[in-house]
């Protein structure tokens, strides 16, 4: 497992690496000035002394490398610069709204496992009858609506129609439900799909079939054995998921006014605030990342085979 790991970290660490490069080199690509959202040039004329004050005052006037360079060591130190529009440093923005879209991804893994869990065991249970038609086709439903398209709907239903539930900002668990469902709902699919492969084919091998023999009641081989080996590809594609989620979030958190970091970077994108982006990039791979760490080190511990092979190649 420790091969694994210093494998994995050192890997982990390039990747960040190269992000945090072409994520320079893109901000420097894109189009729009970071000057003229600063001296806000789009309410009025701004001088040309004024533009080259607040280039060299943000480092602008440099040659593109040695921007970078400034730009990297100071993330080297945890400092990730300063917000161009408030001038506070871009880490603790981050971790401001970092609460928000936590408890945002955790609403969205929550109704993904009490989507995705009884679905998957019951189109595994009950194969090609009316209990798993039902589970296909929620999961096709699912797969079929794009985020923004569903939370729409929600907001129509819950809130517009039914008046039941808040649409916009983050006050409370009440403003948390909607965007939780529309963001887990949409993901859930996949893992439906998986769960109910995983559990069939589990379910057909040769210690179930003994399990039974032995009279051991179907909701504990179901539970304790096949469950377990089937959740080994639900644990990997978890890993993916974060990354889903934190792109997902960008739109949910727009749509429904959730103040996280999505909403933040769509702020950030708006207004040029170059320092921001990069922030939120660099600290997606990070938890991107993380969470496929986590994830093969979990794996690891749950099937020796899986370690011992990995601990090989690593």
């Amino acid at each position: 497992m420790i091969k694994l790991a210093a494998g994995r970290i050192a890997y982990f660490a390039c990747v960040l690496f190269f992000l945090s490069l072409v994520t320079f080199v893109l901000m420097k690509l894109a189009p729009g000035d970071p000057v003229r959202a600063v001296l806000k040039a789009d309410e009025g004329a701004v001088s040309a002394v004024d533009v080259a004050a607040v280039k060299e005052k943000l480092g602008l006037n440099m040659p593109i490398y040695e921007q970078y360079a400034r730009w990297f060591a100071g993330v080297l130190r945890l400092d990730l610069g300063q917000s161009y529009t408030t001038g506070r440093d871009v880490v603790d923005i981050l971790m401001e709204r970092l609460p928000a879209t936590f408890f945002l991804m955790a609403g969205a893994m929550l109704v993904v496992v009490l989507t995705a869990v009884p679905l998957g065991i019951l189109g595994a249970k009950y194969q090609g009858r009316w209990p798993d038609h039902i589970s296909r086709l929620i999961a096709l439903l699912g797969i079929s609506m794009p985020t923004f398209w569903l939370g729409l709907l929600l907001i129509y239903l819950f809130s517009y129609h039914l008046n039941w539930l808040p649409v916009m900002g983050g006050g409370d668990l009440l403003h948390l439900v909607l965007p939780s469902l529309s963001l887990g709902f949409v993901m859930a699919p996949e893992y439906i799909r998986l769960l109910r492969s995983g559990l069939l084919d589990t379910l057909s091998q040769p210690y179930i079939r003994a399990a039974r023999g032995r009279g051991i009641p179907e909701w504990r081989i179901t539970v304790n054995h096949a469950l377990r080996a089937a959740l080994l590809p639900v644990i990997s594609l978890f890993g993916l998921s974060v990354g889903s989620l934190l792109a997902g979030s960008v739109v949910t958190e727009s749509l429904f006014g959730w103040p996280g970091l999505g909403s933040l970077a769509m702020e950030a994108f708006t207004q040029r605030n170059y320092p921001i982006i990069q922030g939120y990039v660099l600290f997606s791979g990070l938890c991107i990342g993380l969470a496929n760490l986590l994830s093969d080190i979990s794996l690891g511990y749950i099937d020796p085979r899986i370690r011992c092979a990995k601990g090989r190649e690593a």
